[in-house]
């Protein structure tokens, strides 16, 4: 097959594939308004960050499939890849350790203001006193909104904090991940109302969909503790930015945000964002998934997405499950 690839991915993969008798076409600076000339006539193409448009899958006029090396797929116009026949595979879980690391190191460091305490120190400022009045993680309440693998992973790092967890419960929920998630001690709420109403830190664990964009709202907002914490390491998208600041200028609300809606499409871009400048936000980078065990870890499973690939079958597939590859239109409808 050929593949392009146009976002960082690691090189021993990348050789793997070239082994297996694929053609690589390795393009990690592809920029999006770069990427429909670029794709003409690549069989597969693999991204992560870059926008895959509905023009990009369109002037694939060989594309079998698009994969994300990752599990978002909000960067990628699905509807029109699966009206061309064109599949969308991601890459579920294999970064959900690494996203709750983030997630747990972004809760210490809203309790502690280690950020705050490190800036004043590279000033030459001591403040013992200041940064002495940290509340401390145990028996506070998080409420995680999404249960998914990163949800549980966090889940799974919380509970040895003594962190008081609290979902929201799900008719639909596998029974076996409600009862591993009553195993770490977790209660349950009806909805996300009232889990606002409880929590102390809210973390956010759900895909940006239109469902979800705007979530965090500021009728929701209203409802958390005053002093809560707000912690999104998934998608930009899920608050409305002004309720947050509204939130954090008039309840002290404090967040810590791994993700911003309108983020640059460059890995290295200037960025002035109203929450980035907010005395009560700490940030991340998007960075949530970049551990090298979790890239190497989605690679290996991007190889696995193409073996199978060629024998027509698309794992993981989310726009079209079940369907074949070998089914795809023919060139002249793209």
């Amino acid at each position: 097959m050929r593949i392009l690839i146009a976002d960082r991915f690691p090189e021993p993969q990348r050789d793997i594939l070239a082994a297996r008798g694929h053609t690589v076409r390795y393009e990690p600076g592809l920029a999006q308004g770069e990427l429909p000339q670029g794709v003409e006539d690549a069989e597969v193409l693999v991204g992560r960050s870059t926008p895959v448009t509905g023009e990009a899958v369109a002037a694939g006029h060989a594309l079998r499939a698009v994969v994300r090396a990752g599990s978002g797929i909000n960067t990628i116009d699905a509807e029109t890849a699966a009206r061309l026949g064109v599949a969308v595979c991601n890459v579920p879980g294999r970064n959900a350790d690494a996203v709750a690391e983030l997630t747990l190191g972004l809760m210490l460091a809203l309790d502690r203001r280690i950020p705050d305490a490190t800036a004043d120190l590279r000033q030459g400022r001591w403040r013992k006193s200041h940064y002495a009045a940290a509340g401390g993680l145990k028996g506070r309440t998080l409420g995680l909104v999404g249960l998914g693998a990163v949800g549980r992973a966090v889940a799974e790092r919380a509970a040895p904090f003594g962190l008081a967890l609290l979902g929201i419960e799900r008719a639909e929920r596998d029974p076996a991940v409600t009862a591993r998630c009553r195993g770490l001690g977790m209660s349950f709420v009806p909805d996300l109302a009232a889990l606002a109403e409880r929590c102390d830190i809210l973390s956010l664990h759900v895909p940006a969909t239109s469902a979800t964009t705007g979530l965090i709202d500021r009728q929701l907002l209203a409802r958390v503790p005053p002093g809560a914490f707000i912690v999104n390491t998934s998608r930009g998208e899920l608050v409305d930015t002004p309720a947050l600041i509204e939130a954090m200028d008039h309840k002290d609300v404090r967040a810590a945000l791994d993700v911003f809606d309108h983020e640059p499409e460059a890995g290295e871009a200037d960025f002035e964002h109203p929450l980035a400048r907010h005395p009560n936000v700490y940030g991340t980078h998007h960075i949530g998934a970049s551990t090298e065990q979790a890239q190497q870890a989605i690679a290996e499973e991007v190889v696995a997405i193409v073996d199978d690939l060629v024998t027509g079958h698309a794992r993981h597939c989310v726009n079209s499950p079940g369907t074949a590859v070998t089914d795809a239109p023919e060139p002249a409808t793209r």
